[in-house]
């Protein structure tokens, strides 16, 4: 273990991540975006300190790459200096335009601040590992549909008014719905859940729950209140039940009297001052409703601008957002799906922006093929990475964009560990000493079922997407087509072509 945070921890400014292009630092502004002339400033301490590359990961974060220890000091000191508050502790996440958007069942930010302010209450946060998280998601025009996190609170309409439908361990897919309930309650359950994480240790998530548990959290609404204590273990023998009592109330009282927690909850002084990101361990989703295209908010309009595979040198992004202040943006916030999103734009500013961004190589339609590829950095910009990822990426784009459909999503990893995008995809890219390896319906660290030479892997790819084109039944989607094809077809028509 070196100095700096473990793989897995949340390299936040406090705590740089080493990869293979130097420290990595990830930051989410507190007040959710940046003005135009702070992104700049960032952009141009990228510049000075690390490799300039800019990028946006899939959860909405911001990262710089390639510090090293000094120039991380240098990097964070500057960060203070532009007068960027960087969000501490476990995420709270809610959506870009979180109480800006005519659309939004319920604004929520006063529920986001309520359920931080418990844990951090409830002294929590010490005892979670680094990538629990929780999202807060008022419906509207830009959703957090596709974000995982360990509890979700999502408004929903209901004969009271609003109410908010409360789920664990997943994307708004995937997530196992516990209740529906008020405020209040949404708010309990989620320290409830939490808590039972936390005594479960550092590497515990709600989707380590029991069953028991589970129900014992959405029986939360009714007369009486679950038990929050872990079921028995044989690891750590029986354990009494807790009283009827709120979880907010027993944790701020063991606060209060100033009682440590258990000796195996001490937690690692490595975890950063963003714990709880989880943009590693995490299956990625494009979201339902694209951040990507003009929104019209309660005051003026927003465009939403990604970037081709979450990343971006310096200049350009400077000259983007120097445009956009000329053309009246006040607020850019980062978004889920890799993206930005420009406040403050009129209607007629709003065409502008997207034709500069275009014309720069940002992405700025939902329907662009880059949208359907994770890609790392890759050679040359990553020492671990053993193929071209971003070259072979941008060209698979350019001449098969028709069979990027939404159902498939390419994966290009420069190595076993997969970034980009940790949770399986339909056709992943592994660089590896014997070249570039193809797994299908898996992740990087899988088995590849076929190898042809790194230089060479992007026309073995388009081999699989031509002989798609030629067999694909009308209405099909990309994946079908993928799975009647079968993993052995696949690998073969990857190797010959």
């Amino acid at each position: 273990m070196n100095a700096f945070s473990r793989r897995g921890a949340c390299p936040a400014l406090s705590a740089p991540m080493q990869t293979g292009d130097g420290l990595l630092v990830r930051l989410n502004p507190v007040a959710g975006g940046l003005a135009p002339k702070s992104l700049i400033g960032l952009c141009e301490s990228a510049l000075r300190h690390g490799n300039g590359i800019m990028e946006v990961t899939a959860r909405g974060s911001l990262q710089i790459r390639g510090l090293t220890a000094e120039s991380s000091r240098l990097l964070a000191a500057e960060v203070d200096a532009l007068g960027i508050a960087v969000r501490t502790g476990v995420p709270v996440e809610i959506g870009p335009l979180a109480g800006i958007d005519p659309q939004e069942l319920a604004d929520p930010r006063p529920l986001a601040e309520r359920v931080s302010a418990a844990i951090e209450e409830g002294g929590l946060t010490a005892r979670l590992g680094p990538k629990v998280s929780v999202v807060v998601d008022g419906g509207g025009q830009s959703t957090m549909d596709a974000v995982t996190a360990d509890v979700r609170l999502a408004a929903v309409r209901a004969t009271a008014g609003v109410q908010w439908s409360v789920s664990v361990a997943g994307d708004a897919r995937g997530a196992k719905p516990l209740a529906t309930v008020d405020e209040d309650s949404a708010r309990d359950i989620t320290v409830a859940a939490l808590r039972m994480v936390a005594e479960k240790g550092r590497e515990a998530h709600t989707r380590d729950l029991s069953e028991r548990q589970l129900k014992s959290l959405a029986s939360w609404h009714s007369v009486t209140p679950p038990s929050v204590l872990p079921d028995i273990s044989p690891a750590r023998g029986e354990i009494d039940l807790s009283p009827p009592a709120s979880p907010i109330a027993n944790a701020a009282s063991s606060s209060s009297r100033g009682e440590a927690p258990a000796a195996e909850l001490l937690i690692s002084p490595l975890a950063g001052e963003m714990s709880g990101r989880t943009e590693g361990g995490v299956q990625e989703r494009r979201p339902s409703k694209s951040p990507i295209g003009t929104f019209t908010l309660a005051d003026g309009h927003a465009l939403g601008i990604a970037l081709p595979f979450g990343s971006m040198p310096a200049h350009p992004l400077i000259d983007l957002a120097s445009q956009a202040f000329d053309l009246g943006t006040t607020e850019i916030r980062l978004a889920p799906g890799r993206a930005l999103l420009f406040l403050g734009l009129s209607a007629t500013s709003c065409p502008a922006l997207q034709a500069s961004a275009t014309t720069l190589g940002f992405v700025t339609a939902a329907s662009d093929p880059r949208t359907r590829i994770a890609a790392c950095p890759g050679t040359p910009a990553c020492a671990s990475g053993r193929i071209a990822t971003r070259a072979i990426a941008e060209t698979v784009a350019a001449e098969c964009p028709d069979l990027l459909d939404p159902s498939l999503t390419l994966h290009i990893s420069g190595c076993a560990k997969g970034c980009a995008h940790p949770g399986p995809a339909a056709l992943t890219l592994v660089g590896d000493e014997n070249g570039a390896g193809l797994v299908v319906d898996g992740t990087a660290k899988a088995l590849p079922a076929g190898y042809r030479p790194g230089y060479d892997a992007a026309r073995g790819v388009g081999g699989v997407l031509a002989a798609m084109r030629a067999q694909r039944h009308p209405g099909e989607t990309a994946a079908a087509c993928l799975t009647r094809l079968g993993t052995a077809g696949i690998a073969e028509l990857y190797r010959r072509n």
